[in-house]
């Protein structure tokens, strides 16, 4: 058993306990104890080093292009541009996934690295998902591409989860998810909401985020302005996503939890070592021309496994040197949101400077 791997590292309520729970209790509606079998499976997978029959989450990519050029993002740079081929997913190399993992991987996430509404698709991939049964279908998304119909289309497809990226408040969040504006996305959020009520649904839950230094000057303000309308509000502290840290602090021991929750897919069908391997930098296998089961069960997958459990092995795979995961963290610093005392992780020598 190994007690110190981190599980769902990097992303941080600011929620109230009471708000949080009604998250996990709208998410596991109509599937209860499947659902709480499927996150205890996916703390207790990892402590175990346990490799299931099937992944506990499929990432699969159904989209790796987007229509926004954020200043922090990877996917601006030239390395990004120059090894991974943005396209959108076949939709045969998506129905042949859904039809091997439905009813076996209990979690789909249909995003990584691009805008999956920019997919014409979408409302296809979810229905068909849903009706091959898969219980939990999520994506994130900038919301550029939605409007009150296209959403009432993804609910009646039966979506079950969305995250909205909104990195701060008014000209903050112009500033970064250019070219959107903050009055048209925060309609949107009301709009969803006002749609869910009307419609008396609990799905999908609706999560908002934002990186912790667009935020930073007044969390109070971002939190209040769309607890009204989200069902949980978090945020990220900033990460190395364009690769320039060089005086790295790790943890003391790390051993990758992912490889034991989850498989990544991009739009092409190459599949990821990692949610985190965004260059395709370790590829362990092809859903074109490979089965889920083979991929997760495969040599090279195991592998990664086997330098993981090595002491400090994540060392000697560059991808995993400069991931987060096994960066340390510390708690130098409070927000006060309500009254209510928010610790900021942050990542030890990281700055948290937009586009730094």
């Amino acid at each position: 058993m190994i007690n110190s791997i981190p599980i769902n590292k990097g992303n941080y309520s600011m929620d109230t306990p009471e708000r949080e729970n009604l998250f996990e209790k709208y998410r596991a509606e109509g599937w209860e104890s499947e659902y709480a079998a499927y996150r205890q499976n996916w703390s207790e997978y990892p402590k175990k080093q346990f490799v299931g029959e099937y992944p506990l989450l499929v990432d699969l990519e159904i989209s790796a292009v987007c229509n926004l050029k954020c200043p922090m993002c990877y996917t601006i740079t030239d390395e990004f541009k120059s090894t991974v081929h943005a396209k959108l997913i076949d939709p045969a190399l998506f129905r042949k996934v859904i039809n091997e993992i439905g009813g076996k991987v209990p979690a789909l996430r249909l995003s990584l690295r691009g805008e999956p509404l920019l997919h014409k698709d979408i409302i296809h991939f979810i229905t068909y998902a849903k009706e091959r049964g898969i219980k939990e279908v999520s994506f994130l998304t900038n919301l550029g591409k939605i409007d009150k119909a296209r959403f009432v289309e993804l609910m009646d497809a039966g979506v079950d989860w969305i995250t909205v990226s909104i990195d701060g408040l008014d000209e903050t969040y112009e500033s970064i998810r250019r070219p959107l504006k903050f009055k048209d996305t925060l309609q949107k959020i009301m709009d969803m909401a006002e749609i869910k009520k009307s419609l008396r649904r609990h799905r999908p839950v609706i999560k908002i985020q934002s990186i912790w230094p667009a935020i930073r000057s007044n969390p109070e303000a971002y939190y209040n302005t769309f607890t009204p309308y989200a069902d949980l509000i978090a945020f990220n502290p900033l990460i190395d996503y364009l690769g320039k840290d060089k005086d790295i602090v790790y943890m003391k021991d790390f051993t990758c939890p992912q490889h034991y929750q989850r498989l990544v897919i991009g739009a092409d069908g190459l599949a990821m070592m990692c949610s985190n391997d965004e260059e395709n930098s370790v590829v362990v296998g092809n859903a074109n021309t490979e089965t889920i089961f083979r991929i997760w069960h495969g040599d090279k997958l195991n592998a990664m496994r086997a330098i993981h459990k090595k002491p400090k092995g994540f060392l000697e795979i560059p991808v995993c040197r400069k991931c987060y995961l096994p960066r340390a963290t510390e708690d130098g610093e409070i927000a006060v949101i309500n009254q209510q005392e928010v610790i900021i992780k942050n990542y030890i020598n990281r700055s948290q400077r937009i586009g730094r």
